[in-house]
């Protein structure tokens, strides 16, 4: 259940910022369909632009990464954060850019890896080798 207000297109339409947000979600994304994160941001119109055009100045423009690489370290960061609907709705985004059941096994795996070798290091301490240091 949602902490916030989910606003519908009826309401977005009654605020500029709301309705241009709305429109600029749907064109970039080339679909009528508004994720409820929107909607629920659509509460505080200024911090729903501030955040769509963060996402959008990096997943939605071309650069170093392709999409569909983007959207699986989007993928591996929400799992370590354990944000279940950024879990679903970036699985849904990386397997649309074509990411293969394989892909996102072995992204799993990886993460599952990453979090125990983590805890590891973290608990013992483990100093990090000058090797690694930027020169």
């Amino acid at each position: 259940m949602a902490t916030t207000h989910l606003m519908t297109d009826a309401e977005a339409d009654k605020n500029p910022i709301v309705k241009a947000v709305f429109a600029d979600i749907r064109e970039t994304r080339g679909s009528d369909f508004i994720n409820n994160i929107w909607r629920a941001l659509a509460a505080d119109p200024p911090g729903l632009k501030r955040t769509w055009d963060n996402v959008k100045s990096l997943m939605a423009v071309p650069g170093a990464l392709d999409a569909k690489t983007r959207e699986m370290i989007y993928i591996a960061v929400s799992v370590a954060n354990g944000c279940s609907y950024c879990v679903h709705s970036h699985t849904a985004a990386a397997k649309a850019k074509g990411m293969s059941d394989a892909e996102h096994g072995e992204l799993m795996q990886i993460v599952a890896l990453a979090a125990s070798t983590n805890h590891l290091v973290t608990a013992l301490q483990v100093p990090v080798d000058p090797e690694f240091e930027v020169k």
